[in-house]
């Protein structure tokens, strides 16, 4: 298992960052669960989390960010201010106790939502990534990848009032769908594209598999 790039001091006792990564709709969550599951049965410590979120703080700020209009800016620096707190208070700690971290989003989704969906200046993201977590990236990042008309009728079917950004129309699902996949590119060894146009058991076989190869590395 790759271990946390540039991150000083980092051992194989160090626990492992594994990120789930989609489009809304895309079906990470029942996949979440199982994953969790899996792991747990193999007897290892696992701290479930999301963002943003993750931290009493973190709740608050989701709730902002997931209702309240605001400016782009302010957006994305919410969005980093809750992941740093979730990193001090939960992730961090977890991975140097040697806890596995399964996080439903992290920085991957800012790229995506923020600069490809929105159109944040790419050199504003890389200066808060930088600065937030700089020489840490998950380990092992599931991009579930589905077209964006099929991931809005699945979000219709919840019948969930949709917050503000499953509110966004069509392109700009396109948009994020996009920066995800440049994403993936740009780090072919970390983020696993996950075709989730399939069935639930399919994915959730391919998803054991790469677990697994993570679990013996």
């Amino acid at each position: 298992m790759p271990t946390h790039g540039a991150a000083a001091g980092k051992t194989r006792s160090r626990g492992c960052f594994i990120t789930f990564e989609g489009i809304d709709g895309a079906g990470k969550s029942s996949q979440i669960a199982a994953v969790v599951a899996l792991l747990r049965a193999r007897g290892i410590d696992v701290d479930q989390s999301r963002e943003p979120g993750g931290t009493p703080l973190g709740e608050r700020l989701r709730e902002l960010l997931l209702h309240e209009p605001m400016h782009l800016e302010t957006e994305a620096m919410l969005m980093f201010a809750a992941r740093r707190e979730h990193l001090a208070a939960r992730i961090e700690p977890a991975l140097a106790a040697g806890r596995w971290v399964v996080c439903d989003r992290f920085s991957d989704a800012t790229f995506a939502y923020q600069v490809g969906g929105r159109g944040l200046a790419r050199e504003k993201f890389e200066a808060l990534e930088a600065w937030v977590h700089p020489g840490l990236q998950p380990d092992l990042t599931l991009l579930f990848d589905l077209p964006p008309d099929i991931a809005a009728g699945r979000v219709a079917s919840t019948g969930v009032d949709p917050d503000r950004f499953e509110r966004e129309q069509r392109d700009f699902f396109e948009r994020v769908r996009g920066a995800y996949l440049e994403r993936a590119r740009q780090a072919p060894q970390r983020i696993r594209v996950i075709d989730a146009n399939r069935p639930p058991e399919v994915i959730r076989t391919e998803i054991e598999r790469i677990v697994a190869e993570a679990l013996s590395a």
